[in-house]
């Protein structure tokens, strides 16, 4: 594993997973952890750019509802403005990488190191984070800027796996084998060691 201590910051880029009105329009949305999520993405969005560092947007797709191509609700939550230059891609698989041209745009902006926020933090967001660091990236797995909703057992009527375990679970199988676990405010004080570059 690359640990994000051996890649500098001036190698990364921020990745924002899945941020979409697709899950607001759910009925699991009012069962969402994470109600900081909203804030925490914006401040390292706003953080990276400070920094001149990519901003990397990413839209899900597949067949259940609300996710279809073509969608109105497949769109960048309301609190998301992209600037131009930044990146909105489109993917139909769990990771960030299979589906869309993701390693050619890091490739180009000399990207070593990731930085992953968005939804789902086990599925798209986890997945992402270990097809990275398979790929040789170091990643920095920000769960303050994830959120997720419980699980249910399709197996067993009524049980369902709630958010915390979720997130416990998550962060014991990435911690020191596919990323380093870290906070908001460890990602932007990195940041502030580089000088941004005037618009």
């Amino acid at each position: 594993m690359l640990y994000s201590s051996q890649v500098p910051i001036e190698q990364s880029a921020l990745l924002v997973i899945d941020a979409q009105d697709s899950f607001k329009a759910t009925p699991r949305w009012t069962r969402r952890n994470n109600h900081n999520f909203e804030t925490n993405v914006a401040a390292l969005i706003d953080a990276f750019r400070d920094a001149s560092r990519p901003v990397i947007f990413f839209l899900h797709n597949d067949d259940d509802p609300y996710f279809e191509a073509g969608s109105p609700y497949v769109k960048l939550m309301d609190f998301i403005k992209p600037r131009a230059g930044e990146p909105v891609l489109y993917k139909d698989t769990r990771n960030c990488f299979t589906s869309t041209g993701l390693g050619a745009l890091l490739l180009k902006h000399n990207v070593r190191r990731i930085v992953v926020t968005g939804i789902q933090t086990e599925q798209c967001c986890e997945t992402t984070t270990r097809v990275a660091a398979d790929l040789g990236y170091a990643v920095d797995f920000v769960t303050e800027a994830t959120m997720t909703f419980p699980i249910p057992n399709d197996d067993v009527p009524g049980e369902e796996l709630g958010v915390e375990e979720i997130v416990c679970r998550t962060e014991y199988a990435l911690r020191k084998r596919f990323a380093t676990i870290v906070s908001v405010a460890q990602v932007q004080e990195e940041l502030r060691t580089l000088r941004a570059v005037p618009a």
